[in-house]
């Protein structure tokens, strides 16, 4: 069984933010602006945790210290935040030029009760393109904050809508922006894979995405696909609800041939259509997988005594999911510890526990849900490394146990203060080319 969440007084080293980083989400839908209604400092702590701290990925237009912010201070505790943030919103409209504007409402005005919903329907009535979500850092975290504006934005802004659907159209629904540190290069990916099996995608962030539109266009898709153990499955549910729009759950992201083959054809035989184009696509992305993966023969069979047998993950329930089954199923490594530290809910933990205890045929893993960094670390230092160079897979703040142990170290969640990541991916078929080099340069360095 999976150990499951308990309770603590304290966290140290977290690896998310708080739900108010949810303005990142907002900034990376292209002519959307986020409007922080919160404390002074909460967004821009925020930008610093989930983008500059992590890849340095930089922001968009109305990202980064260009956020407004109604900077809610004692004045506004004591007597009431609205006046103030009517004054933010129309200054936003006058200054920001945009498509959408979204309100994210954190800790303190939702404490005193300020009546947000009622400020943003006036401004809805009088024509303005604006939405508002809750973002309460007390709430949860910013996969709670990432789902909430989701959810805003389809009730407030799509909202009831009937249209003929579009076969072979799918709206994707895989990775939190900026939280992920790949997240850019993972979407361009997956829309690649997916179109090349013959597929319409639907983007909903980033350069693959044609902004406001492509949330306009959500009804019209034949199906919501979630690539994910658990961030979108209640987005999908409520569409599947409010447009009577059927979803496909894949909880495992693919990485190399074997999971990225398997996926396309979950997906054509789920939607129905032709999979010559999907066939043909499969053959020629195998053949260059394994052109590549031929040549990587004479390095591990020179640096045999360097490669590790064994790894330790830690991060969110998707890079760790993903990443496990492809190094146990697919390159036959051993995993010596694997943990998930982004604050599953309990719903989820059990079918997510099933995923890794069927990792493989010959493999099963016993993972743990667990937030603390500290905890986290002693479970590090605890493992069994067997008699190889142990592979660490986690964070920036789990450097020290890695090098304590001499292990390699390769970064791949939040925060990660060790690389600059503009575009980059380690899923589907090239992404998992990507993902070996980065592991062996680490063997050679090393």
């Amino acid at each position: 069984m999976a150990e499951k969440k308990k309770k603590a007084t304290s966290i140290t080293h977290a690896r998310y933010g708080c739900a108010i980083g949810a303005v990142n989400t907002v900034n990376a839908i292209r002519r959307a602006i986020p409007i922080a209604n919160c404390g002074p400092g909460c967004a821009d702590k925020q930008f610093i945790t989930l983008s500059f701290s992590n890849g340095f990925q930089g922001a968009d237009y109305a990202g980064g210290g260009a956020v407004p912010s109604s900077n809610t201070g004692e004045n506004e505790i004591v007597f009431g935040g609205v006046k103030k943030l009517e004054t933010t919103i129309r200054s936003a409209f006058k200054i920001m030029d945009g498509d959408l504007y979204v309100v994210l409402t954190g800790c303190a005005p939702s404490l005193i009760g300020d009546d947000v919903e009622a400020v943003v329907r006036r401004f809805q009535k009088e024509g303005y393109p604006i939405v508002h979500a809750d973002a309460a850092g007390f709430r949860g975290n910013n996969l709670f904050g990432h789902e909430s504006v989701v959810k805003a934005i389809i009730e407030q802004y799509v909202g009831d809508v009937k249209t003929e659907k579009t076969k072979g159209l799918v709206n994707l629904w895989a990775y939190v922006p900026y939280f992920d540190t790949n997240w850019k290069g993972n979407y361009s990916e997956l829309k690649r894979i997916l179109e090349g099996a013959g597929f319409k995608v639907n983007v909903l962030f980033g350069i693959e995405s044609e902004g406001v539109k492509s949330w306009k266009k959500i009804p019209k898709a034949q199906f919501n696909l979630v690539v994910s153990p658990w961030v979108g499955v209640s987005i999908a549910e409520l569409l599947q609800e409010k447009y009577d729009q059927p979803f496909l759950h894949i909880p495992v992201v693919p990485i190399g041939e074997k999971e990225t083959t398997a996926f396309i054809r979950k997906v054509v035989e789920f939607a129905g259509i032709d999979n010559k184009k999907a066939e043909k696509f499969i053959k020629k992305e195998s053949e260059q997988y394994y052109y590549y993966y031929e040549h990587i023969s004479e390095f591990i069979s020179e640096y045999w005594f360097g490669l590790p047998a064994r790894f330790l993950i830690a991060a969110d329930a998707q890079t760790t999911l993903g990443i496990s089954k492809f190094l146990a199923d697919q390159i036959g490594l051993i995993p010596a510890k694997v943990i998930i530290s982004d604050n599953t809910p309990l719903k989820y933990q059990d079918a997510i526990a099933e995923e890794f205890r069927n990792i493989s045929d010959d493999t099963s893993i016993d993972v743990k849900f667990i937030e603390d960094g500290y905890t986290i670390e002693k479970e590090f230092d605890e493992a069994d490394f067997g008699y190889g160079k142990p592979l660490f897979l986690a964070t920036s703040w789990d450097q020290d146990v890695a090098r304590k142990h001499n292990g390699l170290f390769v970064p791949i969640g939040t925060p990660n203060n060790f690389e600059v990541v503009l575009n980059r991916t380690y899923i589907g078929y090239r992404g998992a080319i990507t993902l070996l080099e980065k592991i062996y340069s680490e063997v050679v360095r090393g």
